[in-house]
């Protein structure tokens, strides 16, 4: 059984169709990338299945559970994890104080003890802080754990924004254009992140531009156009494929 099923998905905004009967499987322990021109719906599909809208007809299954109509921060307890293609950083607080936010999702403090620094607050609070750390050594970046986030390289913050997104503990990891923005060195980096990141155990579901990138880490290619599917293959075979080649890729 797949990890994700997307079944028959629909999103609709007025007489626009954004994405349209839209199927497709992510195996657990899959790189899986969804490419497609501007406006095919890539990130329309990312936020029906992340719970930041709500889809007109279908569904999403995670693990066997249909999430569709969860909330965003249902659908992350559940065990998926977000990126954006604009990086958000936390203003006024390090790169190690972000990762622990993500972090905080796993907190099990009450409010009550939260409030009044108990013990076991004061505890749970080290652990974060210990496991946020690890996290930064894991992706190359403790040497900028208490430097102001806002203040790093772009191809660093999104190292912590990767970082952050871990920290909930996902089982699946939605990256949204996570080359965005970056120079050709920081987009080999994020590529050898993200090959880590599966070698963690986390499955990875991306939406990518760059397709240098996506044939590179790519187990399988889903290829959208005008909010359908046309393609899913292996990316050996999605760059053979003449429909593909004619929609997205161009003539030549």
């Amino acid at each position: 059984m797949d990890l994700l099923q997307v079944d028959k998905l629909h999103k609709r905004f007025g007489g626009l169709q954004a994405v349209s009967d839209v199927s497709f499987g992510v195996r657990s322990g899959q790189i899986k990338a969804v490419i497609g021109p501007n406006g095919a719906g890539k990130t329309t599909l990312f936020n029906l299945i992340s719970g930041a809208l709500p889809s007109s007809s279908g569904r999403v299954l995670f693990k066997g559970q249909e999430i569709q109509g969860k909330k965003p921060h249902q659908v992350a307890q559940l065990g998926i994890a977000r990126t954006y293609q604009n990086i958000k950083m936390f203003s006024g607080m390090t790169a190690l104080e972000n990762v622990m936010v993500g972090r905080h999702l796993q907190s099990r403090s009450g409010f009550v003890s939260s409030m009044f620094n108990l013990p076991g607050t004061r505890g749970e609070e080290r652990l974060i802080r210990e496991k946020s750390m690890e996290l930064l050594g894991l992706l190359e970046i403790a040497d900028v754990a208490h430097v102001s986030a806002t203040s790093l390289a772009f191809g660093q913050q999104r190292a912590v924004e990767f970082a952050r997104a871990l920290a909930m503990e996902p089982e699946i990891l939605l990256l949204d254009e996570p080359a965005a923005g970056l120079n050709m060195y920081e987009t080999a980096e994020v590529g050898r992140l993200i090959s880590r990141i599966r070698d963690l155990g986390i499955t990875v579901l991306l939406v990518e531009h760059d397709m240098s990138l996506v044939m590179d880490i790519s187990d399988e290619i889903v290829v959208l156009s005008f909010g359908q599917k046309i393609a899913e293959n292996l990316p050996a075979a999605i760059q053979q494929d003449p429909e593909v080649i004619k929609i997205y890729l161009g003539e030549e």
